[in-house]
């Protein structure tokens, strides 16, 4: 029985291993993290805050302002079956880098994007990633690449809202969850505005 339960651990930490992580922002996380959760090799995807200097940020105090933080998206994933390289690639592609006040319907500096490295490879991957972005998009990518600093996970209604099934009370009235999300990625036009932008090379608007 120690002998299996041995095995079993070093199986486990063995798994444990593979697990990377990198961390986005482009704008409303509620939407990286539908985007991101769908892509093979990719385990889990957080919403959270980062960037800032206020510990322990919450979710009024970021949109309202003043800390610093953005909202971000912590993403694992399994580097055997995807690259931090291909992350990033997609993650420019799902956005609009060219958008230095916010990301479609959403403004503020809470909302701009952002990737946050945290070695040197992260950060040799996304300037690569954001070179072949601009060009392939012929336009100026204003997009930064910062030093990561501490990620807050954001407030647990906020985890997986897009597949979430609670009612929640809208302008629309009490509706599920996973569709206030759904409406709301509509109205906001971040799936018609990267299509504009990126076509075909869009993965997340097919």
């Amino acid at each position: 029985m120690f002998r299996s339960a041995l095995i079993a651990t070093c199986l486990f930490l063995s798994h444990a291993a593979q697990a990377d992580e990198l961390v986005v922002a482009g704008g409303c996380f509620w939407c990286v993290e539908s985007d991101f959760e769908r892509v093979p090799g990719v385990s889990e995807v957080v919403s959270g805050y980062t960037g800032g200097s206020v510990d322990n940020p919450t979710y009024k105090q970021v949109t309202r302002g003043g800390t610093g933080h953005y909202e971000a998206a912590r993403i694992t994933y399994d580097p055997a079956k995807v690259s931090a390289r291909q992350l990033y690639d997609m993650f420019f592609r799902s956005v609009d880098p060219t958008d230095a006040g916010g990301q479609f319907c959403d403004r503020g500096d809470s909302y701009r994007t952002a990737i946050f490295v945290a070695d040197p490879a992260e950060k040799q991957a996304a300037q690569a990633a954001k070179a072949d972005a601009e060009k392939a998009l012929g336009q100026k990518i204003v997009t930064p690449i910062l030093d990561a600093k501490t990620f807050y996970p954001a407030e647990d209604y906020h985890q997986d809202y897009y597949k979430g099934d609670k009612r929640v009370l809208t302008r629309f009235g009490p509706i599920k969850q996973s569709d206030a999300y759904k409406r709301y990625r509509d109205a906001c036009g971040r799936d018609q505005r990267v299509k504009a932008l990126w076509g075909n090379a869009a993965p997340f608007t097919h």
